[in-house]
């Protein structure tokens, strides 16, 4: 299972130009690939989205 974990997917995933510049822009200030910041962003959003309760 854990080499389950670490193995990484790849996904292919259209962005505007736009969109891309500004992920570049974050990405460099805080020392990331733009890969890694998506990546970063994906998984803070996992994260926040498992701690929420669950809405009735």
């Amino acid at each position: 299972m854990a080499d389950k974990e670490k193995a990484k997917k790849q996904v292919p995933l259209r962005l505007s130009a736009s969109l891309y510049e500004e992920l570049a822009r974050w990405a460099e200030d805080e020392f990331r690939s733009v890969n890694g910041q998506i990546e970063y962003l994906l998984t803070e959003a996992v994260r926040r989205r498992k701690k929420k309760p669950p809405e009735e």
